[in-house]
């Protein structure tokens, strides 16, 4: 509530909270002033004279002073509230709490319980962390966290989010190139070539090439004269369409589609391009735990990790 952009919003909030409890205290007391009639025989009258429907009768029950007092406890107590903590405006309160402050020091708490902890993982390699069974299951709660929402807690990916544990990487799948990732992020890009392959014949039969280089159905008159064309895609993919991890070009000749391998998929790629940003943990995290993470996520496609870790236990 301190970050409004304009004064009025502190004012319109603080007046709204303590205009509502002033209503609240204001019907509390015109209730507490309420006295039972008292009828000609000198007993409370039980009802207040108010019938419908020739039957319903509307009983003479004032609320019990038990509950008001505890309704004018709460009262006294949401005032000391907001005296001592935010909640008018931006107001921030005589004790000067904030959540941004509880936040910060959880952080610092944790940061003083398990950062020699990440630290001692920092001053390995990558690999022997991954073979590490206290690390790996850390990497997995970092991973579970941090970054299955886009590559599922399985880690296979799903239709632009690519899978973590086969061998297809876009840049490469070496320990550091991982973490290279995870710390700065990526930003893929595949420019439309639509205006350059020219009518929609001409990049029907790239398609049709494209998905020949996987050994998927494809006509061979259309992959024909799709395969001259494809050199306009060659400065990236490669001739052979094997791709290029220095610039992050998929390999197209891999079976591995992150969009989709289908003609119509392959065509709308070509036509309109493609656009995926991998965001960068570097700063959010820090190197030590990044560190952790990507040990662990490339254990994900290198399975002989877990034989290596089974056969150090069965040793001791």
């Amino acid at each position: 509530m301190s970050d409004f952009t304009s004064g009025f919003w502190n004012w319109y909030v603080a007046l709204i909270t303590i205009a509502s409890i002033a209503g609240c205290a204001i019907l509390l007391w015109s209730q507490s002033r309420f006295r039972v009639k008292v009828g000609k025989d000198g007993q409370p009258e039980k009802t207040t004279g108010h019938v419908w429907d020739e039957d319903l009768t509307e009983l003479n029950t004032p609320m019990p002073r038990w509950w008001m007092g505890l309704f004018y406890l709460t009262i006294l107590f949401g005032v000391g509230y907001l005296v001592l903590y935010p909640g008018l405006g931006s107001y921030a309160g005589k004790l000067g709490w904030a959540s941004t402050g509880a936040y910060k020091a959880e952080l610092k708490k944790a940061e003083s319980d398990y950062g020699p902890l990440f630290a001692r993982y920092a001053s390995q390699d990558l690999k022997a962390v991954a073979a590490d069974p206290q690390a790996r299951a850390i990497g997995e709660r970092m991973f579970l966290n941090y970054c299955a929402q886009c590559h599922g807690s399985d880690a296979r990916g799903n239709k632009g989010y690519p899978n973590l544990t086969d061998s297809d990487w876009l840049h490469g799948g070496e320990p550091d190139t991982i973490k290279q990732t995870i710390m700065a992020g990526r930003i893929g890009q595949m420019p439309p070539m639509g205006a350059t392959l020219g009518s929609d014949k001409d990049i029907e039969a790239v398609a049709h090439y494209v998905r020949s280089l996987s050994g998927l159905t494809a006509d061979p008159v259309k992959v024909a004269f799709g395969k001259p064309k494809f050199m306009a895609c060659a400065a990236c993919h490669g001739a052979k369409g094997e791709g290029n991890p220095m610039l992050g070009a998929p390999n197209l000749a891999d079976k591995v589609w992150l969009y989709g391998g289908s003609a119509d998929t392959v065509m709308e790629t070509i036509r309109k391009g493609r656009s995926n940003t991998m965001p960068a943990f570097g700063e959010f995290l820090g190197e030590p735990k990044v560190h952790v993470l990507a040990a662990y996520v490339w254990s994900l496609s290198n399975p002989t990790v877990d034989t290596v870790v089974e056969n150090k236990v069965a040793a001791k």
